[in-house]
């Protein structure tokens, strides 16, 4: 799906980079996007291949934990993979150092994702147990590799004239000055802002109906998880196109 928007960057010469937005545990979206991204790439000639995630691969959605598996065992075989730390993703870790922060996770859809891991948050030993026992029912059950994988997604990752990240980046400020909270959470000031950024950012996070195209911005988190459609934007030299389930 070709986009009439003419964007003012260009990924590194014979890069053929692919961007998915928020999961959610849907892995049967996943796979099947990933599966046309990767028909979409035989037809194209490129040097190399690129898929970046960009965050949100837990809650709500009923298959976290597939999703995980599907992050680390090499989604898109031949493809460089890219993933990305999202809010829920740090939601989950700050549950697993902070328990007594736990429901605010639960609040945002963590209740799907511990169940998904065999933890029912209306278990009586929870309501007996507390936060703690919850954390700790909930780490004999994360294998370590996920552990291991969540704890080193990075905050944002550049191609060229592109910077990938959760949510957003704070206008006027470097990339290498980004504060982590603005990475995961920003709306405010970045969805409205129409000045040069500096580069342009794909980002997903905010879900709209519409995949959101600005002349500093493509927005691809289009809620997958209600609304079964999952976004993926291409970008090959100048020119960018989108893939959806």
């Amino acid at each position: 799906m070709e986009s009439p928007v003419r964007l003012n960057g260009s990924v590194p010469p014979g890069r053929r980079v692919y961007a998915v937005g928020d999961v959610h545990g849907r892995i049967d979206l996943l796979r099947r996007l990933n599966a046309r991204i990767r028909a979409d790439a035989e037809e194209v000639q490129a040097d190399s291949y690129v898929v970046v995630y960009l965050g949100d691969y837990v809650d709500r959605g009923g298959h976290s934990r597939d999703v995980l598996d599907c992050l680390i065992e090499d989604p898109i075989p031949g493809f460089e993979t890219i993933s990305i730390l999202g809010n829920h993703e740090a939601f989950l870790l700050e549950f697993l150092d902070n328990p007594g922060r736990g429901n605010v996770w639960i609040f945002n859809g963590g209740d799907t994702t511990l169940r998904n891991y065999g933890i029912d948050v209306g278990d009586l030993e929870f309501h007996a147990g507390g936060w703690e026992w919850l954390r700790d029912r909930f780490l004999e059950s994360l294998p370590e590799r996920h552990l291991d994988f969540l704890r080193n997604l990075p905050l944002m990752h550049v191609e060229g004239d592109y910077v990938f990240v959760h949510a957003g980046i704070r206008p006027n400020v470097p990339l290498e000055k980004q504060e982590r909270q603005d990475l995961l959470w920003i709306r405010e000031g970045f969805l409205d802002c129409e000045d040069d950024l500096g580069k342009v950012v794909v980002h997903g996070h905010t879900p709209f109906k519409e995949i959101q195209v600005r002349s500093n911005r493509i927005g691809i988190d289009t809620g997958a998880w209600m609304s079964d459609t999952l976004t993926c934007v291409v970008l090959h030299d100048s020119e960018h196109a989108f893939i959806q389930t």
